[in-house]
């Protein structure tokens, strides 16, 4: 029998046996997953063949960061020819001849024949229409000299010859005055004396005033000439005059106006036969629709031109430059001035220089098949071109963003993106690979410049997408958006509301269809670990 304390003593021993017993069991648990998982990986290397695995050295050189873009050569300096006939309403220009493009033509050449039918049509009309303006104005010239010369008229003969007869008048009205006046005189001493009687007397009174009466009579019909008949007389006339001048200048301003007219249709008709203004190579200035390629306007016989219409283009063979277009994502690299080499599909063994001239701040307006996609144009100017180029040829355009001395370089095939990071595969023994986080200084279409990660020497896998399943990548780490939630919409708002449950939802959904630390950045299961099966089946 065991007393208490040697009971209780025995009970601590069997207790700490049982947990060293646990403890190694589960320690060689441990060590059998991390054996199993080591010797998965390790038959994983071993099945791998050395002839499917591709690789390349890492090397130390010169680095030219470049960007490489398609592009069409054209001059900076186009002398258009356009069409000067004016429209009419809604109808063109017919073309009736048009020279072949790509012949060199020299100042004074014939270029291109229009429809001038209309414009001879017209030309006729407008002749009778300025013999007509002629004659108006030759009407208006007379109506207005027939208006000076009736005031003239009135003032030398009519008005005159009106004052003059009743001048004539008050001077016989006034001699006739004086002989009443001298007669009721002696009418008056002979009824003094008793000579002659009453009747007579009054007689010579009545006869007295009748010529006072005609004298003032015709005081006031000369007054009323002189006042007033004169000046309404001259107002009618000085109206006459204003309203022929107005006739006369009217009939000028229609003459002159039909005269030009009359130039203007003769110019557009001489105007119809285009001449080349300097010496150059013909371009058919055709146009083609963004959305499938297809030709808008053709210059050829029969086509019909609107006003100010480009017709033909003679380029500045000693100014050429490549337009091209680059991506949104590339454009922020360049900058005016930056050195660029210029390769033509046509002449391959022609490699010209040039730099960049301009880079557009707006994107070129989208077509239909590439409405999300936003390019810029860029302007590369040719430095000295050779004239066997020609406008309209397809070129590759290599502009120099960054030229390094010295950089660690490797392929970009080697280079594989895992969550927003950048790795490399070494192989550093016949079947030892690791995998390196590295950091991308600049790229360009083949290689890739390494500031850290890879040193000179070192042998990267080329064909990484090949044997992901070699890569150790990093989980993927969650973002953390909980800063957003100060951003919600206020109550009340059902459908922002909603829009929030539907994602949450799908985020509490990711841990049960997505395992924890058990795959790799290809999908495929790390060596010794479990792979967690999702709660839904249906998943």
């Amino acid at each position: 029998m065991l007393s208490p304390t040697e009971s209780v003593l025995h009970g601590r021993v069997q207790r700490r046996g049982g947990a060293k017993i646990v403890l190694l069991v589960l320690t060689a648990l441990i060590a059998g997953a991390g054996w199993y998982g080591y010797d998965v990986y390790t038959e994983r290397q071993k099945q791998i063949s050395p002839d499917s695995l591709i690789v390349s050295e890492v090397t130390s050189a010169p680095f030219d960061h470049t960007i490489i873009e398609q592009g069409e050569i054209e001059s900076s300096s186009n002398t258009e020819v356009v069409c000067e006939i004016r429209s009419r309403g809604n109808v063109g220009t017919s073309i009736l001849w048009v020279i072949d493009e790509g012949t060199r033509v020299r100042k004074g050449d014939k270029l291109v024949e229009l429809d001038s039918s209309n414009l001879e049509m017209e030309l006729k009309e407008d002749r009778i229409e300025v013999i007509t303006a002629e004659a108006n104005l030759a009407t208006a010239v007379a109506l207005l000299e027939q208006a000076k010369i009736s005031r003239q008229e009135y003032l030398e003969g009519i008005y005159e010859t009106e004052e003059k007869a009743i001048l004539s008048e008050i001077a016989v009205a006034e001699q006739e005055l004086r002989k009443a006046q001298l007669a009721l005189q002696s009418s008056e001493r002979l009824v003094a004396k008793g000579l002659v009687n009453a009747l007579q007397l009054e007689a010579d009174k009545f006869a007295l005033a009748n010529t006072r009466n005609q004298l003032d009579a015709a005081k006031g019909r000369l007054r009323v000439l002189q006042e007033l008949t004169k000046r309404k007389m001259l107002v009618q006339y000085d109206s006459d005059i204003d309203a022929a001048k107005a006739n006369l200048s009217a009939a000028e301003e229609k003459l002159l106006e039909e005269r030009t007219e009359l130039a203007e249709i003769e110019q557009q008709i001489q105007m119809c036969v285009m001449k080349a203004p300097t010496d150059g190579v013909v371009v058919h200035a055709n146009k083609f629709s963004s959305r499938g390629g297809n030709a808008e306007f053709v210059v050829e016989p029969g086509a019909v031109i609107r006003e100010r219409q480009a017709i033909i283009r003679l380029p500045d063979p000693t100014r050429m430059q490549v337009r091209c277009k680059v991506n949104e994502s590339r454009i922020t690299l360049l900058r005016k001035g930056m050195a660029a080499k210029i390769r033509i599909d046509a002449l391959p063994n022609m490699v010209l220089k040039g730099h960049v001239a301009k880079v557009n701040r707006y994107a070129e307006p989208g077509s239909w098949f590439s409405s999300s996609i936003k390019e810029y144009a860029v302007i590369v100017e040719i430095v000295d071109p050779p004239e066997v180029i020609r406008t309209g040829m397809t070129a590759a355009v290599e502009i120099f963003v960054e030229q390094l001395p010295e950089a660690i370089q490797v392929p970009i095939q080697a280079i594989y993106e895992h969550d927003k990071k950048m790795f490399a595969l070494v192989q550093t023994g016949k079947q030892k690979f690791e995998t390196r986080e590295v950091s991308i200084s600049a790229t360009n279409d083949t290689m890739a410049s390494i500031t850290q990660g890879l040193a000179p020497g070192e042998q990267a896998v080329l064909n990484l997408r090949d044997h992901l399943s070699l890569m150790d990548l990093p989980d993927v780490v969650v973002e953390d958006n909980s800063d957003m939630v100060a951003l919600q919409s206020p109550p009340g708002d059902s459908s922002i509301a909603d829009a929030e449950t539907e994602a949450d939802e799908e985020v509490e959904t990711i841990p049960q269809t997505m395992p924890t630390n058990t795959r790799r950045g290809d999908g495929k299961q790390r060596p010794g670990s479990r792979p967690n099966k999702p709660e839904n089946p249906a998943a």
